[in-house]
């Protein structure tokens, strides 16, 4: 049976993941139509064709390996400086980007002269190329923000789950008492498992964060309102000064790290809690800022990813993911001892974490993601904006063939970076369990 459910479930984030290549070249296809460039192709995936069909002048379709998509634009590049689509060349750095115009121009027809992409102005270029991203943006934040407010997240709460015996500094990571180790303040005010702290020298509190904060600021006598079995009673205890985990601007715990603070002795039950509409906005914001921190910080997980996938070393939860490993994450949540709307909560999570890195590399200015188009679009548009204001001929559309080597090297990187990703994804798995 948990076969069939992780095999179910990597089904599932197959099809969520087709979806979204879908959706973010359907963004490229209808804004290319709407500015009237001619587009022969839409396919998803990349290899040998498993469907497709023709409908008006675009081949739609489906292909075998769910990689990626595309879709295929007559005239991406501007003819060479003599005027020409193709020419030759010895040079193996000239001949690439002489392949590349070439490809730009494939099922040329009669009257496509006004329809390819390098004749639209700048700004209709970088809308057509920020379509793409900016759809699977959409549909992060759309599925985010609906299991956000519907669903919830798990969070602590002021109810206890239960008490420490003892102070033992979290720094120790023990969780046995020593014979030396002075009884808890929560242990000797009679805090009991199921109290909800209700309120914390008077002032009331509603939420883990504001208790946790009153805690850490407080060594000494406090006095501690719980509801215990529908009824309110007050108790006393001395909070101690104790090491424990530090907490950041967001209020999350920082992994090692310990600060000296006022210490009650608990662990806090936690529950799962709809977010209002601000909340989920502020969660989806550090949602983003997490993304982005992620990307700048892919270079510096190289040397740990190659550990993982060739030597002994561990896969870090925060280690770089691949299609194979969320498809395995996706396939683990499945076979989890969970309740259903639990499985379906994290699936969406899932699927809208993968969309908005879709958004986030493919706005990277780099050849040939979506925005190394959209920075020579707007070069030129600056260019010739310069020109404009100088009396200066016109310089033409900027020639982003030009940077197809250097694209060939970037494409060279991603290649080798998805490849080691894919083994560690295969032989040291990120696991959720």
């Amino acid at each position: 049976m948990t076969i069939l459910l992780t095999v179910l479930g990597i089904v599932v984030f197959v099809v969520g993941l087709l979806f979204s290549i879908a959706w973010h070249e359907l963004g490229h296809l209808s804004t290319a139509k709407m500015f009237g460039i001619r587009v022969p192709q839409y396919m998803v995936g990349f290899g040998p064709t498993i469907w497709s069909r023709k409908k008006g002048e675009t081949e739609y379709g489906i292909k075998a390996i769910p990689m990626g998509g595309y879709i295929r634009m007559i005239g991406m590049f501007p003819p060479g400086a003599d005027g020409r689509i193709e020419a030759r060349s010895t040079s193996p750095w000239r001949g690439m980007i002489e392949d590349a115009r070439s490809a730009a121009y494939e099922e040329l027809e009669p009257g496509d002269e006004k329809r390819l992409f390098y004749t639209r102005k700048p700004w209709k270029r970088v809308i057509v190329m920020f379509a793409g991203p900016f759809m699977n943006l959409v549909l992060a934040t759309v599925i985010f923000m609906s299991v956000a407010m519907s669903f919830g997240f798990q969070t602590q709460t002021t109810q206890v789950a239960g008490v420490q015996k003892c102070v033992i500094a979290q720094s120790e990571k023990r969780d046995t008492c020593a014979k030396d180790d002075p009884v808890s303040p929560a242990q000797a005010a009679g805090l009991k498992k199921g109290d909800r702290i209700v309120a914390f020298n008077g002032q009331r509190v509603a939420d883990w964060s504001t208790l946790s904060d009153l805690i850490r600021r407080t060594i000494g006598p406090a006095a501690i309102t719980v509801d215990r079995d529908g009824s309110e009673r007050v108790l006393h205890a001395t909070l101690a000064k104790n090491m424990v985990a530090e907490k950041d601007s967001q209020g999350e715990v920082v992994p090692d790290k310990y600060v000296p603070a006022g210490y009650l002795g608990f662990a806090a039950a936690t529950e799962i809690v709809p977010l209002s509409f601000g909340d989920s906005v502020g969660r989806m914001g550090d949602m983003f800022e997490n993304g982005v921190d992620s990307i700048i910080a892919l270079p510096s997980k190289i040397p740990d990813l190659w550990s993982a996938a060739f030597g002994d070393g561990p896969r870090k939860d925060d280690s770089p993911v691949g299609v194979v490993g969320a498809a395995r994450i996706g396939g683990e949540v499945m076979a989890l001892d969970i309740p259903a709307q639990n499985q379906i909560a994290m699936m969406l999570f899932l699927l809208a974490g993968f969309n908005l890195s879709l958004f986030l590399f493919n706005m990277l200015p780099l050849l040939p993601l979506d925005g190394g188009h959209m920075a020579g679009a707007i070069w030129e548009s600056v260019r010739r904006g310069f020109a404009r204001v100088f009396k200066r001929p016109d310089p033409g559309p900027f020639d982003v063939a030009k940077l197809m080597p250097v694209a060939y090297v970037v494409a060279g990187i991603f290649v080798c970076f998805t490849l080691l990703v894919l083994v560690a994804d295969v032989f040291n798995p990120v696991k959720i369990s």
